[in-house]
């Protein structure tokens, strides 16, 4: 899923500076947040540094963690404008990026887990323990700085969702808000779900364990599952079961919520 930088920014600082004429008393909100940066890593960096600072620490020296590491990782830009876009094309309520980069919590925590992971991964646990924190007590998510996310996934609302240690999501998958990605107990190592891509996990469904969710899949919004599901089929239910195959190749990016049983052949 590739995307075009200098594209995307210029579409959100035209739709920013378009939005300062509509309504100017919000005029100063984004210039001090969009127009007044050269690009979007930059823009992004200060945004996020402001939502997850506090007084015990400051949005400054956030700031320049986040700018040290879409210098040393350009790969998450491109994540992050990834994820921008798959928000912008499921989300019915997502009509400008602007308004996603500065409004939607499912957008911003993505990228606070993002800096997250790279400080995991760098041996920085306390400081990646921290932005968890942080990305738990702002944005209502909980990703735990070891999972491993691909890029172009949808967090629609966002609230309460919560993803362990060793679960990994591949790229395009979206997940409803109240959605838990977590273990069956005490049991320790590999204990988290694996989702494949173009998966979509709807309101409240709770995945248990490590089980996988094939390519394709589509779990029912408060279903419950505990055992593998198969790629391209739909699951429903507590505990889950297989009610037939999905309607589209790509239910990620379908985001129909409906769930027709089909019945046995």
């Amino acid at each position: 899923m590739g995307v075009d930088v200098k594209s995307i920014w210029s579409s959100i600082k035209s739709e920013a500076a378009a939005e300062c004429e509509r309504d100017p008393e919000i005029s100063i909100f984004l210039e001090q947040h969009i127009l007044r940066y050269d690009d979007f890593a930059a823009s992004l960096a200060m945004l996020l540094s402001v939502k997850l600072g506090s007084k015990h620490f400051p949005p400054l020296v956030l700031q320049s963690l986040f700018e040290d590491f879409y210098k040393k990782s350009p790969e998450a830009v491109d994540s992050a404008l990834c994820d921008l876009v798959a928000t912008s094309e499921r989300d019915p309520a997502a009509v400008h990026y602007f308004e996603i980069m500065l409004f939607m919590k499912g957008f911003q925590a993505m990228q606070a887990y993002r800096l997250s992971h790279w400080m995991w991964q760098s041996g920085r646990r306390t400081m990646a323990y921290f932005i968890q924190n942080r990305m738990s007590e702002v944005f209502a998510v909980d990703i735990h700085p070891a999972a491993l996310i691909g890029k172009g996934i949808f967090l629609d609302h966002a609230t309460s969702l919560v993803i362990g240690e060793t679960a990994v999501v591949d790229d395009n998958v979206s997940l409803l808000h109240e959605v838990t990605l977590g273990g069956t107990g005490k049991e320790s190592g590999d204990r988290h779900p694996k989702v494949h891509k173009s998966v979509m996990i709807g309101a409240g469904a709770k995945i248990l364990g490590n089980v996988v969710i094939g390519e394709g899949a589509k779990v029912g919004a408060g279903s419950v599952v505990l055992d593998d599901v198969p790629p391209h089929y739909t699951v429903v239910g507590v505990p889950a079961q297989i009610v037939g195959k999905t309607e589209v190749a790509e239910p990620s990016l379908d985001m129909n919520q409906r769930v027709d049983v089909q019945p046995p052949a």
